[in-house]
Order: structure tokens, then sequence, then C-alpha cells
């Protein structure tokens, strides 16, 4: 008997947005999967926060359609496509204690008293907020008002979770410590989470999936690690992460084969070596390509050191973990740079 995968949680089909004469979602097409977790990615602009916004229902598309569990959700007003969403503002009620911004969701669903607070105590001791049911908003940290929203958006048990910008106003450390507490929920509660954000990193760290926009359009949709050493265009490798682009630089054939007509080569600055002028070639050195550069600049980031290397052709980066037992070099200095072919990347134009 034939195994037959269970149909998606989210469909887009051909969605279109326009504004006038400005069209912000152009024709785009993608499904995610009950449970997973992905998030749309993009510069300003890009599309993305118009297509959490279709999703939600606080936007009616243009054209095309939008699915939630096989069931067409177009023409659907917001309140009742039952699904928990976290603003970047927060949007908590400022006059209200947390245990009433919580159960405010419950009520709207005509849950009684007591259920309501139990699933609240439970939350609240979930997002390690017991003992503040009490308090309003302003009595409450930054990073205390996420975990309030966050617990807002789950408390109702919604088959679907929408953050947009979830972290964006958190400083680095907290938003490192938030990211990871919404891996820890999204693994708990196992809901299909739709995320929106401009952050590479987070987009990175969250995500089963990635989409990629640009221009109302999709660029590339995949699993992280795809989209980090195989993205699809010049626009996503330098959009996600760091990229050498090797246009001015004379590339031998590929393991693959010859750089097409219209593509570029590509390598990471972490898969580029850094070495003193004359060192000795390597035992597999028919693997590797060298050039002969001069470092431009020296940036120390803690557990990384950051070269700019100009060659006779292009300027290069070199990302490195600091280590004792590597040589340091200073601008001005002549070095050579050094990758494996096989770390080389084609990448649409």
């Amino acid at each position: 008997m034939t195994n037959i995968p269970p149909p998606p949680q989210i469909e887009f089909t051909n969605v279109t947005k326009t504004y006038g004469t400005v069209t912000a979602v152009k024709d785009i097409s993608f499904s995610v999967g009950r449970g997973e977790f992905v998030t749309i990615l993009g510069p300003s602009g890009s599309g993305k926060t118009t297509t959490l916004m279709l999703l939600s229902g606080f936007e009616t598309a243009t054209s095309g359609d939008i699915r939630l569990a096989g069931q067409s959700i177009t023409s659907v007003p917001s309140w009742r496509r039952d699904q928990g969403i976290v603003f970047q503002n927060y949007a908590l009620f400022p006059h209200l204690t947390v245990r009433r911004n919580l159960e405010f969701p419950l009520e709207m669903r005509g849950i009684a008293a007591a259920e309501r607070r139990r699933r609240v105590d439970r939350i609240l001791e979930r997002v390690h907020l017991s003992g503040y049911e009490d308090r309003v908003p302003r009595q409450l940290s930054g990073g205390q008002q996420q975990r309030v929203a966050l617990a807002r958006a789950l408390v109702a048990d919604p088959p679907v979770l929408l953050l947009d910008e979830p972290l964006g106003a958190l400083d680095r450390n907290l938003r490192e410590q938030m990211q990871g507490e919404i891996k820890t929920l999204h693994r708990e509660f196992g809901m299909t989470t739709i995320c929106v954000t401009h952050d590479q990193e987070e987009a990175l760290t969250l995500s089963d999936r990635i989409v990629v926009m640009r221009g109302g359009r999709i660029e590339q949709i995949d699993t992280p690690e795809q989209l980090y050493d195989r993205p699809a265009s010049r626009f996503v490798a330098n959009f996600l992460g760091e990229a050498n682009i090797l246009s001015g630089l004379d590339v031998p054939a590929l393991p693959e084969g010859p750089v097409p007509v219209g593509s570029v080569a590509m390598i990471r600055p972490e898969r580029v070596r850094i070495l003193p002028c004359d060192a000795a070639p390597a035992p597999d050195a028919g693997r590797r390509q060298r050039v002969a550069g001069t470092v431009a600049g020296v940036v120390f980031a803690g557990p990384i050191r950051k070269y700019e290397v100009r060659s006779d052709s292009a300027t290069l980066s070199v990302r490195e973990h600091v280590s004792s037992e590597q040589p340091v070099f200073a601008a001005g200095d002549t070095v050579a740079l050094e990758w494996l072919r096989s770390d080389l990347r084609v990448v649409a134009e």
C-alpha cells in the first residue's frame, strides 16, 4: 500500500496583491506542511509583510487563492481564521493585566472562566512568568512583554502561529535568548508557524525552511543549510550571509564543469584560507586555487578575525576563527588566499 503524504496546512496559489499601481506581491505560490516552521525573509519592500498580512486576513488578495487545511480562506475575515499572531510592537492591551491580556482571546472563543484560568496559569508557567499575572505591560521589561505576547498567541492552541518581526525590538542578547525559547515552544506545541523577518541569523536559527523574497516575488525556497550552501542567485548569496563573487577572477573549470553564461562563481568567506605569501603548496594543491593579494583591512570580532584582501582583480573577504596557532596579518601585508575548488558555487547573476 502506497503511503500518501498529508496535504499541506497552508497553500498560496498564484497570489497577487496590488495597491493602486503598486504590486506588493506578484503571483507567489508555496505551501507549508503541518507543524513546519517557515520563515519569510527579505529586505524592506520585498513583500514579506504583505504576504503575512494576506495569510492573517488583515489584507485581501487581489487575485489567487490561500487555503488552510484544504479550505479557501481568501474571503474569510481575520477574526474567523483561528490563528495566533505576535506583532513586533507586542500589541498588548496597556490597561489590562497580564492575566486579562491572556484571557481575552479565550473569552472571544466563549471558553468558561474556570478553563480560562487553568489555561492561563499553564501558559504563564511555560513562559516563565508565573507571579506576573497581576502586572500591566508598563511594569514589564521588553523581554517579558514579548513572552506575554507569545503566551497570548499560544493560549488558545490555534493550529497556525504567525510571527511578525517578533524579536525586532529586543537587544542582541535578549533576541538570541528568545530565539531559543521560540524554538523550544515550537517543538512542544507543534503548531504550523510562519515568521516574517529581515534578520538572516534569526531565519537560519529558527526555520525548517526559508522563503527568500525580492521585489514581491519568491527568489528561492529551501532549508537553511541548502540556502546558505547552494544559493540559486547572486541576490540570495549576498542577502543570506556574506559572499565573495568571483566575477573578476579567472576561475578554472569547477568540478561540475565551466561557469555557465549568465552565472558567476561564489565562495563563502569562511571557506577561504589566508596564508603567508611564501607558504608551501598543500599536498592536494591540484584541488585548490590560490591567488596573491594585499591585506586592506583587519577587524577583530571576538571569536572571528575578518580580513579584506585586494587581489589584482577583486577584493575578497576572509573569516577565520581565532586561534593561537594562526599567523596574524596586518594591513599592507602580502598574503596568499587559497580555497578548494569544490567549495565554489555557481549562482545566477
